[in-house]
């Protein structure tokens, strides 16, 4: 009985260990580095880094074009009106992101171009294949939720 009640024990003991071992991961500050998917599919945003901290810029839209000009489209909904006219490619989007060591990009700004305000944004992985994008005005209890896939090349 005492060996059954071991054998038991220790089935339960590597389960568990194995289990905790695949769902745990751990990243690196540079993980983010690549293009990213929007949620909705319209957009794909470059991250990069300059010195340690982390940026993201617009690299592809999926309509890149005014449906009435047929000019690039531009941040018309930005608060600074000398900025209106600035094309939506190449837009500087996220800013100032800071790897905390553990697992989170942190300190840093989203610039929402859909209606021109720029949020406080804390970036963690949902999964390796999934960005979690969290805008918040003071807290993050009080923001959005957006989720982003790495672009295959």
């Amino acid at each position: 009985m005492k060996q059954v009640i071991i054998s038991i024990f220790s089935m339960l003991v590597l389960i568990l260990g194995t289990s905790t071992g695949l769902t745990a991961q751990t990243y690196q500050a540079d993980d983010i580095v690549g293009t990213w998917l929007n949620e909705e599919g319209t957009a794909q945003v470059e991250v990069f880094k300059v010195g340690s901290q982390y940026y993201g810029k617009i690299v592809w839209l999926e309509t890149p074009n005014d449906s009435v000009t047929g000019l690039p489209r531009t941040d018309k909904e930005n608060p600074d009106p000398a900025l209106n006219s600035k094309p939506l490619l190449g837009l500087v989007n996220l800013k100032g992101f800071v790897f905390d060591g553990d697992d989170e990009w942190e300190d840093g700004t989203i610039y929402d171009p859909k209606n021109g305000k720029t949020y406080s944004c804390k970036i963690e992985f949902e999964n390796p294949q999934k960005l979690k994008i969290r805008g918040y005005i003071g807290i993050s209890l009080l923001g959005r939720t957006t989720y982003w896939t790495p672009v295959k090349k």
